[in-house]
C-alpha cells in the first residue's frame, strides 16, 4: 500500500513522517486496541486468514482502509469490518477504538 504514514521514532515518543510514493489527502490518524488485548494481525480480512504477528497490550494501529470479512465479536461490539494497519495485515474492527462501529476509512481496493 502506497500512503503516507506517521512512525513513532524509536526512543523519542514523537511522530516523524515517513513518505510513500503516494501522498495522502488526509493526515493519518492512530488508534488504540482494547485495553489489555494482544491482537493478532492476519494476512487478510478474516479468521481464517494467516496469523503474521501480535500486536502487544497497549498498541496504537494506523487504519489506511476498510474491508468487509468474517464476523468477530469483541470488545467494541460485533463486526465485519477489517482495519488495514499495513501491507498485507488486517486486525478486526471489533478491537480497535475508532469511536463509531462503522467505516471511518475508504474502503479497501
Amino acid at each position: 500500500m502506497s500512503v503516507d504514514r506517521v512512525e513513532e521514532a524509536e526512543g523519542i515518543g514523537e511522530p516523524e513522517a515517513v513518505t510513500t510514493a503516494a501522498v495522502s489527502a488526509t493526515a493519518l490518524r492512530y488508534y488504540s486496541v482494547a485495553p489489555g488485548v494482544r491482537l493478532n494481525v492476519r494476512s487478510g480480512p478474516g479468521t481464517n486468514y494467516t496469523v503474521v504477528r501480535v500486536l502487544p497490550e497497549g498498541a496504537k494501529v494506523p487504519i489506511f482502509c476498510q474491508t468487509p470479512g468474517t464476523w468477530v465479536t469483541g470488545p467494541y461490539g460485533t463486526s465485519n469490518i477489517w482495519d488495514n494497519i499495513d501491507d498485507g495485515e488486517y486486525v478486526s474492527d471489533a478491537y480497535v477504538n475508532t469511536g463509531t462501529d462503522g467505516y471511518i476509512r475508504p474502503r479497501c481496493a
